[in-house]
C-alpha cells in the first residue's frame, strides 16, 4: 500500500554504535514514509522503548553489550509486542541467524544491504512479510536440509514442546518430574536426532518438520 505522510512507518533503531544509529536515523529521515521514534543501545533498553513508543518496526542489531538482540526479540514475542523486528547485523552465521528467526524476527538483513533494499525490507516487515537477505535465505534452506530424520520419543517431544515455550531446564525437570540431568540427556538425544546444536535450532527444525505446530 502507498505510504503517504499520514501513514508513516514508525521505527525504533537498536544498535550499540552511535555512528550506526545516526546513519540509520539520517537515512530514514531523508526518505518519505518513515519516522524514527526512538533509539536503544541494547536489547534490554529496546524492550523498554518498544513498550513506551509502540513502533511499527524495530531495526535490531544482534550482538550488543548489556543485552543481545535474540533475547530482546524473544521477550518482545513473549509480550506479544505489535512491532515487527527486522534484524540488521554484520553477521550472517548460523549461530546468529536461526535463533533470531526462531525468537520471532520478521526479517534478517546485513548492514551492507543497499538502502533501497533496506527501505523495501522495512515496508515489507511493517506489513508482516518475511524478509531475508539472499545469504541468510540460503543458510536457512541448508539448515532445513540438515541430517537427522530419526523419530523423537514421546518424552523427547514433551521436552521439546516445553523448550518451544521458552521453559528452562529446571522448569522442565519440575514439570515432568525428572531430574535436570535427565532433561539435559533428552536434549542431547533430540539435538542429535534433529541434527542441531542448540535449543533455538531444535525448535526451528521441529516446526519445519511438523514435529511441533
Amino acid at each position: 500500500m502507498p505510504h503517504d505522510t499520514d501513514t508513516r512507518i514508525s521505527l525504533l533503531i537498536v544498535d550499540d554504535h552511535p555512528v550506526v544509529r545516526d546513519g540509520l536515523r539520517g537515512m530514514f529521515a531523508s526518505a518519505p514514509g518513515f519516522t524514527v521514534v526512538g533509539e536503544a543501545v541494547n536489547g534490554v533498553e529496546a524492550v523498554e522503548r518498544a513498550a513506551a513508543l509502540d513502533p511499527d518496526v524495530i531495526l535490531m542489531d544482534l550482538r550488543m553489550p548489556g543485552g543481545g538482540g535474540v533475547d530482546a526479540i524473544a521477550e518482545l514475542t513473549r509480550r506479544r509486542a505489535r512491532a515487527r523486528v527486522l534484524v540488521l547485523t554484520t553477521y550472517d552465521t548460523d549461530s546468529d541467524t536461526l535463533p533470531a528467526i526462531e525468537a520471532g524476527a520478521t526479517g534478517y538483513l546485513l548492514k551492507d544491504s543497499p538502502r533501497d533494499e533496506l527501505f523495501t525490507a522495512v515496508r515489507a516487515a511493517a506489513e508482516g512479510r518475511t524478509v531475508l537477505s539472499p545469504a541468510v535465505a540460503s543458510r536457512l534452506v541448508s539448515a532445513v536440509r540438515a541430517p537427522g530424520n530419526e523419530p523423537l520419543s514421546a518424552r523427547e517431544r514433551e521436552v521439546l514442546a516445553l523448550v518451544a515455550k521458552g521453559t528452562s531446564n529446571r522448569e522442565i525437570a519440575r514439570e515432568l518430574f525428572i531430574s535436570e540431568a535427565t532433561v539435559k540427556t533428552h536434549l542431547t538425544h533430540l539435538y542429535g536426532k534433529l541434527g542441531v546444536k542448540d535449543r533455538a535450532a531444535a525448535v526451528a527444525t521441529a516446526y519445519r518438520r511438523g514435529i511441533l505446530g
